[in-house]
């Protein structure tokens, strides 16, 4: 069997991705999902943008407009939250667990390749018999 880049970065890409999942969910220490929450976190907050527009009346009526809205999201979002809260019992860290689950499954596509790669190998590099030479063997 022929082992191509392919092969190896299936392999490495596995296995990292394997380490990633054990540093996410946990396993070894519960230190480590609090530390990859708190660096997500932290990504989260320091990525961002701005920009600037010079105010005119469109854009002051706009803005105030926004803002109400965005108030009346935040009320929402709180009753919504509230909801939540009443029918969930618990403090499940759901975005960690969603987190896991992701690189689960990605984990299990990638050993899924890999075991298809090595059987389509095995398949490849079997003698081919055809039906004269069963006929040839008779």
């Amino acid at each position: 069997m022929q082992h191509t880049s392919y092969h190896s970065l299936l392999r490495i890409s596995s296995l990292t991705l394997a380490m990633v999942l054990v540093f996410q969910s946990g396993v070894v220490s519960p230190l480590t999902r609090q530390l990859a929450n708190s660096t997500t976190e932290y990504l989260v907050a320091a990525v961002g943008a701005t920009a600037r527009v010079d105010p005119t009346v469109v854009n002051t009526l706009t803005a105030q407009v926004t803002e109400l809205e965005q108030q009346l999201a935040a009320r929402e979002g709180s009753n919504v939250e509230r909801t939540i809260d009443a029918q969930v019992s618990g403090g499940a860290n759901t975005d960690g667990d969603r987190t896991t689950f992701i690189l689960s499954i990605i984990l299990f596509i990638l050993l899924t390749l890999i075991i298809i790669n090595y059987v389509l190998d095995f398949l490849r590099s079997r003698p081919v018999r055809t039906r004269r030479t069963h006929e040839n063997m008779a």
